[in-house]
C-alpha cells in the first residue's frame, strides 16, 4: 500500500525487515522445541539465539542467484552462525516457516486492528449518547419519511460496529495458528507433538490438519471479513456525505482554518474524508475477491495464492488500520447542526406525520382505507401545490368529525415518535 494510506505501526509489521525478523522467530523456535526434545543438541540453541542475524542486502544478494526466498534467507543466517547453522531448518519445509510466520504477522496486525475497532466504536457511543434526543428526519429511498434522533442513526453504526467487532475476533482467532507438517502436511520429517511444541513457544495454536500450506479459507474469511467491516465504514461516511449536501447540512466533515475545498471556487467544503473512505472500501472488496479465489490450489499446494497475497494481506490490513482511524476522528470531530435538522423536519408542513395521522383516524373509527384515501389526498394535494399539510388537516370538517383539536395537535407532535428512543438505547447499550 502507497505511504499516503499507511499507518507507521501497521507498515512495520508488514515491512521486509520485520517478515524475515518473524522467520527467524519461527527457526529459533524450532530448534528450541527440538533441542527439549533431545533431536538437535543444545548448543545449536544457545549459537542460534547468540549468533543468528542478517541484512536484507545479502539475502537479495544470494536470491538473485537461487531464486527462492527462503533459502537466500537460510543461506544468509547460516552465515552469521558458522557450523551449528546444520541445525537450523532442521525438518522444516519453506512453508512451516513462511505460513506460521505469517500467523505472527497476523496477530500483530488484528491487535492493532482490533483497538481501531474499539476506538471507533466508543466515539460512535459517546456521540450517540450526545444526540439521543436530537431530532432528525428519517428518510427511505432518500425521500422524507419520519422522525428519528440523529443519535439512532449514531447507536445503529455503534451496534453494527459491534457485529464487526466479533466476527473479526473470531476471523483473528482462525488466523493464529501455524504449521510445521512438512512438505505436504503428513509430518514425514517431524511429529505433531513436535509442531506443537514449536508454535507454542511462538504462541500459536497448530492447525489440525494442513497440506504443505494452511488451507486459505482462513485467509479468505479474515479477508472477506474485513471487507465487510469496510462496506460499514462506507455505509458510515455515505450517510455523512449525504447530510453535508448544500441543499440538506445537517451535519458535515469538520473544516480546519488554512482548509481549502476548491482550486476555483472559494467556497467549497467538500466531504473529503468521507470520499476517501468509500473510494478504498472499495479496494478492500475487492481484495476479498482475490482471497477467496486464493482458496483453490491444486493438490497438496501450487503457489498461485502467493503472489496475491504478498499484495491483498498487506493492504487490507494497512487500509482497515487506516480507515478504521479516519472514520473514529471524522466521527469525533463531526460538525452537526440540530437546527437545521429540525428546519429540514418540519420543511414539508406536516407531511411526515401523515403515519400518525392515520392510525389515530383509525383508532376514532374511521375505516383503514377511508382513513387512507383521505390522508393521502391532502399528502398528495399538500405535494403538489406546496401548500401546508397540517392546515389541510385542521380544515377538514370529516377529520374534525372524529378528532378534536387537541387529538389532530398530538398526531403532530414529535415528541410522540420518540417516546421510545430511550429502550432503543438501553437494549442497544446493555450489549456493551
Amino acid at each position: 500500500m502507497i505511504a499516503r494510506y499507511t499507518r507507521p505501526a501497521m507498515a512495520a509489521i508488514w515491512s521486509e525487515q520485520r517478515k524475515y525478523e518473524n522467520w527467524l522467530r519461527v527457526e529459533i523456535a524450532a530448534t528450541t522445541a527440538l533441542a527439549r526434545a533431545g533431536i538437535v543438541p543444545s548448543s545449536a540453541v544457545e549459537s542460534l539465539q547468540q549468533r543468528a542475524s542478517f541484512t536484507i542486502e545479502r539475502i537479495h544478494e544470494i536470491e538473485a542467484e537461487t531464486r527462492h526466498d527462503v533459502l537466500a534467507f537460510t543461506t544468509a543466517v547460516a552465515e552469521s552462525v558458522g557450523e551449528d547453522s546444520r541445525w537450523l531448518h532442521y525438518g522444516l519445509t519453506s512453508t512451516d516457516v513462511v505460513d506460521t510466520a505469517q500467523g505472527l504477522a497476523f496477530v500483530q496486525a488484528s491487535a492493532l486492528i482490533r483497538e481501531g475497532i474499539v476506538r471507533f466504536r466508543d466515539v460512535l457511543r459517546k456521540r450517540a449518547v450526545e444526540f439521543q434526543h436530537t431530532p432528525i428526519i428519517g428518510r427511505t429511498h432518500g425521500v422524507h419519511a419520519e422522525p428519528t434522533t440523529f443519535g439512532m442513526k449514531l447507536l445503529n453504526w455503534y451496534a453494527e460496529m459491534g457485529r464487526n467487532l466479533k466476527r473479526f475476533d473470531a476471523a483473528a482467532e482462525d488466523m493464529r495458528v501455524g504449521k510445521i507438517s512438512g512438505a505436504v502436511g503428513a509430518f514425514g520429517k517431524l511429529k505433531p507433538e513436535h509442531e506443537a511444541a514449536i508454535l507454542a513457544e511462538l504462541g500459536l495454536q497448530p492447525a489440525l490438519i494442513s497440506t504443505q500450506v494452511l488451507q486459505r479459507d482462513r485467509h479468505a474469511a479474515y479477508i472477506a471479513t474485513l471487507a465487510v467491516l469496510g462496506s460499514t465504514l462506507d455505509k458510515i461516511v455515505l450517510e455523512i456525505r449525504h447530510l453535508q449536501r448544500t441543499e440538506v447540512r445537517e451535519a458535515e466533515e469538520f473544516f480546519s482554518v488554512g482548509q481549502k475545498g476548491s482550486s476555483a471556487m472559494p467556497h467549497k467544503r467538500n466531504p473529503i474524508t468521507s470520499e476517501n473512505i468509500c473510494g478504498l472500501a472499495r479496494v478492500m472488496r475487492g481484495n476479498a475477491q482475490v482471497a477467496l479465489e486464493n482458496v483453490a490450489l491444486w493438490h497438496e499446494r501450487d503457489i498461485s495464492h502467493s503472489s496475491a497475497e504478498r499484495i491483498i494481506l498487506p493492504d487490507t490490513t494497512i487500509l482497515a488500520d487506516y480507515l478504521l482511524d479516519r472514520a473514529a476522528t471524522l466521527i469525533e470531530r463531526l460538525l452537526v447542526y440540530p437546527a437545521r435538522m429540525l428546519k429540514n423536519l418540519e420543511s414539508t408542513n406536516g407531511l411526515v406525520f401523515s403515519g400518525q395521522l392515520l392510525i389515530d383516524l383509525a383508532a376514532a373509527g374511521m375505516s383503514r382505507e377511508d382513513a387512507y384515501r383521505l390522508v393521502q389526498g391532502h399528502a398528495m394535494n399538500a405535494w403538489t401545490n406546496d401548500l401546508n399539510f397540517r392546515t389541510l388537516i385542521e380544515s377538514d370538517p370529516e377529520i374534525h368529525q372524529r378528532m378534536s383539536p387537541e387529538q389532530i395537535a398530538a398526531a403532530f407532535d414529535v415528541r410522540r415518535q420518540l417516546t421510545n428512543i430511550d429502550q432503543v438505547f438501553e437494549r442497544v447499550l446493555a450489549e456493551g
